[in-house]
This record gives structure tokens, C-alpha cells and sequence, in this order.
């Protein structure tokens, strides 16, 4: 993959993507996911081509909303993919770099857990959970430069301004 396709993917990742852990089975421990939700299935497609993984249609909730997509890639795959990416991402970074880093770590290859090494494991999802719920609560003050309209803080494009 090339460095600008890798740069663009990481922005799809940030902007419409989640990078989690999830059970994908009843009875096996969370596993490395990255998905991207969009109406435009040929973005997903061109992702798809790039990466393999899979693409879903979504249910309408309402009659008026128009049809929307899910591509997602998981386990040793997602964690290449992360690998790959986490350069250029800066929202998801903080969980690329939690998977990428521990997962192998607490994870047993046969899948056989102790009582401490699954503790390991369930601390690394819950950790990841945790980040993944305060970015959808959009409770953060991203890094970067002040902005021309009197700084970051005092814009209305921040939802924690005091």
C-alpha cells in the first residue's frame, strides 16, 4: 500500500471508522476489529479491494434514511492493517496503538487462559472501551494549532468550551 493511500485510509478509520476489540463468538475472547460505516459503498468496495475483510448492509431504522454500508477487517489482519496506518491517524491512535502494542501479549495462541491471563486480557478491552466511548461522547479537546476565530477553546467546533 502506498503512503498516501495509507494516509487517506487513516482519515476514513478517524472519521467513520471504529477500532476495537469484539467477540465475534459466544465463547471466545475479543478479537482485533477495524470497521468503517458509510452510505457510499463504493468508498467500502475500493476499501474492501485494498484490504479484503467484508461488507454489510445496514437496516434502515427509518423509511427517509438512505442505505448504509459496514466493511470490517478483524483479528491478525486488523492488526496489520493498524500497523500500517497508525502513523497518520490521531483520533483511533490512542486504540491502534493499545492493540498493536498488548494485544499479542494477552492473548494465548491456543486460546487457553489462566485466571491472571485473562484478567490481562479483559483490562486491555476494557481500556479500549473506554477510549472508544469518550471519543463518541465527543468530550475531548483535540491537539493542534489555534485557530484564526480566537483559539481552540473558545471555538465552536469544541463541545467541552467552558
Amino acid at each position: 500500500m502506498e503512503e498516501v493511500e495509507k494516509a487517506y485510509l487513516a482519515g476514513i478509520v478517524d472519521g467513520e471508522g471504529t477500532v476495537t476489540l469484539t467477540k465475534f463468538h459466544k465463547n471466545e475472547t475479543p478479537t482485533p476489529n477495524v470497521s468503517v460505516a458509510n452510505n457510499n459503498l463504493e468508498l467500502l468496495k475500493w476499501i474492501k479491494i485494498r484490504l479484503g475483510g467484508s461488507i454489510i448492509s445496514k437496516r434502515n431504522r427509518k423509511p427517509h434514511h438512505n442505505a448504509s454500508y459496514a466493511w470490517s477487517i478483524k483479528q491478525d489482519r486488523a492488526i496489520r492493517l493498524l500497523n500500517e496506518i497508525k502513523q497518520y491517524l490521531i483520533i483511533k491512535k490512542p486504540q491502534a496503538d493499545l492493540i498493536t502494542q498488548r494485544y499479542k501479549l494477552v492473548t494465548h495462541r491456543a486460546g487457553k487462559y489462566t485466571p491472571e491471563m485473562l484478567k490481562n486480557k479483559m483490562c486491555l478491552v476494557d481500556e479500549i472501551r473506554k477510549l472508544n466511548q469518550r471519543y463518541n461522547n465527543a468530550s475531548y479537546n483535540t491537539p493542534g494549532p489555534a485557530t484564526s476565530f480566537g483559539g481552540r477553546r473558545n471555538s465552536p467546533r469544541y463541545l467541552d468550551n467552558k
